[in-house]
């Protein structure tokens, strides 16, 4: 009992410890881990851990409170931790390889884990990939079809060094679309596809938004597509913007919507009928979309959200002249053209798209 608790205070200890990296998931970068890999020698929040249960040849996890510590995993856990475990384990992570957070979905920390312990993707042996072969891909995808009712198996092919990316069904001669990966986007999207390694694509044709909604049953192949996009529009923004620096570059090569879900909205008269839409908020191109359903090919529309000093706000109220008959909480928006009525389901969603919104603005 004695060394029990002993071990047990000498392992957060070292959990706590200034310099080690201890004191956040390995793994996803969650704050104060309280389970650990004892064959990796790392930290690792409770949702990794349970990723790692189900690599028994690379990893073996406890609790840090729950289980006992023998004085020789103490010792292991002191001579490895997370910085070396890093240092190891990503030392050659290309500058386009997504790295999950907590917050995302589970195909991609399940294959980000993956990647660096089971096939040493990362490790300081192997040869980086230039960004332009890494964004070549070619294979098949399920893609939702006209309608939304069904998905189709659809030939998929990206060359980072044509900037294009293509998909072809198979009665067509040519390619159902080629898309330009200057306006090309890739977002995990499980809930809203219904499938765990759903993938929204977007991109730009003829001045409209325009989705595609693609899934793989392999977690690897959904997740390597993903990291191939951004591979190709790395190499187009390092070739575009040849003097931005890396940093600045990085955030923009794919982007999550910051909202996303319904409202209601009027018309340009503020007299028609208010309609269910549904809207994402893409920070990125300052836009506000609308789709009838959260699964359309095209948008309905889209707002241009400008900067304060433009003329741009957000307010919690009706315009004089507008009257809506649901008492519910609304949302007006201004722009230097018109402004823009919206009806939320509740106070919290209001307040939510409000915040948002007003994020964009004063970017």
């Amino acid at each position: 009992a004695m060394d029990r608790d002993r071990n047990k205070a000498l392992l957060l200890e070292l959990q706590r410890a200034a310099g080690t990296g201890n004191d956040r998931c390995a793994d996803c970068g969650d704050p104060d881990p309280e389970w650990a890999s004892y064959k990796l020698g790392i930290f690792i929040c409770l949702n990794c851990s349970g990723i790692h249960r189900n690599l028994p040849e690379i990893s073996r996890v406890k609790s840090l409170r729950l289980d006992f510590w023998e004085s020789n995993l103490i010792e292991f856990m002191k001579n490895h931790g997370n910085l070396w475990a890093k240092a190891k384990y990503e030392a050659k992570v290309p500058p386009y390889y997504y790295i999950p957070k907590s917050r995302d979905c589970m195909v991609l920390r399940q294959q980000w884990i993956r990647a660096k312990y089971e096939r040493g993707e990362f490790l300081d042996t192997r040869v980086c990939q230039d960004p332009c072969s890494a964004g070549s891909r070619e294979g098949c995808l399920w893609k939702l079809g006209k309608g939304r009712r069904q998905f189709q198996k659809r030939q998929f092919l990206l060359s980072a060094r044509e900037g294009v990316m293509k998909y072809y069904s198979k009665e067509s001669k040519g390619p159902k679309a080629v898309i330009s990966i200057e306006t090309l986007n890739a977002m995990f999207q499980v809930e809203k596809i219904g499938h765990i390694h759903g993938l929204q694509i977007t991109y730009i044709t003829d001045g409209q938004t325009r989705n595609l909604f693609v899934y793989h049953e392999s977690g690897k192949e959904i997740v390597d597509w993903f990291n191939a996009i951004r591979a190709a529009r790395y190499h187009y923004l390092r070739t575009t913007f040849p003097n931005v620096p890396e940093p600045e570059l990085i955030p923009k090569i794919t982007r999550n919507f910051v909202k996303e879900g319904y409202m209601e909205k009027t018309g340009p008269k503020q007299k028609e009928a208010f309609k269910v839409r549904w809207f994402c908020l893409d920070s990125q191109e300052r836009n506000l979309i609308y789709f009838k359903n959260p699964l359309d090919a095209f948008a309905q529309g889209q707002v241009f959200i400008g900067r304060r000093d433009e003329g741009y706000e957000v307010r919690d109220d009706l315009p004089q002249r507008v009257w809506a008959k649901k008492k519910k909480p609304v949302i007006t928006l201004v722009t230097p053209v018109r402004e823009f009525v919206f009806i939320c389901e509740n106070d919290r969603r209001q307040r939510e798209w409000m915040d948002a919104l007003n994020g964009v603005i004063s970017q």
